[in-house]
């Protein structure tokens, strides 16, 4: 039976399993037995790529099957430091998973930047999660947060940058009543300090993300490397979604505001 490696988001872990990627989201969001409900982000990983840093021989010793024939679900290899230790080669798929075990697969592409607005909203998920209004653009954010001559840096970094509709470029006058965040105020301020000092190019809109992401307010992908290398993940637009995808999309707009 074969046997997958998963880098999880939600909590940072590697994970090995015997069950493929659709399969391992459904356990991971409902459970085995369909008790719990929550959302799950994680990658395939390539084990070819993943050489060191990790207890590899488990897989072989307790990714194995059931008494009864069942796969192994899950095999936790290591719940610190995931993200720094693993090759960016390594990763493969990208995988949403809402809360009631919906799945959807993002490919890697190359990322092309197209009507950037002049300001953005970052939500970063991994190793660390604050929510940051920026005024760099996302290859810029990931290249200023991993810069390890900078006081306060990360290794590599996860994220995702949001949509902000007309405060992006309007932040002062833009009505912001069509966009499902809390403290609109405060991001409003947030975004408004950003154009007034133009020498601070992040302020921090909230300091610990809890709860479930928001997929419909995914703007254009998801982001994962450091200053030498990254990969994006686009996310389809929302014809896209409601044509291929409708199942996906219909279970993740049924999410609360958060």
């Amino acid at each position: 039976m074969k046997r997958y490696l998963y880098f999880s988001l939600m909590p940072e872990s590697l994970i090995a399993s015997m069950l493929p990627p659709e399969d391992f989201g459904k356990y991971m969001a409902v459970g085995s037995k369909k008790r719990t409900r929550g959302q799950a982000i994680f990658f395939e990983v390539d084990i070819e790529q993943v050489t060191e840093n990790f207890p590899l021989s488990l897989i072989d010793e307790r990714c194995v099957p059931h008494p009864d024939g069942k796969p192994k679900c899950s095999v936790y290899l290591s719940i610190y430091q995931v993200l720094e230790k693993l090759p960016i080669k390594s990763l493969k798929s990208l995988y949403l998973v809402t809360d009631d075990g919906k799945v959807l697969q993002l490919e890697k592409a190359e990322y092309k930047s197209v009507n950037e607005s002049k300001l953005h909203l970052y939500q970063e998920l991994c190793p660390v999660t604050p929510r940051i209004a920026s005024s760099l653009s996302p290859v810029d954010f990931l290249n200023f947060v991993t810069d390890r001559s900078q006081p306060v840096s990360v290794p590599k970094l996860v994220f995702v940058e949001l949509i902000l509709n007309g405060l992006g470029d309007y932040p002062l006058d833009a009505p912001a009543d069509n966009i499902p965040y809390p403290n609109l105020e405060h991001l409003r301020d947030c975004l408004i300090g950003l154009i007034e000092k133009e020498d601070k190019p992040t302020k921090t809109v909230i300091r610990y993300f809890e709860g479930d992401l928001l997929y419909r307010t995914c703007k254009n992908g998801f982001f994962v490397g450091n200053k030498e290398s990254y990969l994006y993940y686009p996310f389809p637009d929302e014809q896209t979604l409601e044509d291929k995808y409708h199942d996906w999309w219909r279970s993740a707009l049924v999410v609360g505001f958060k």
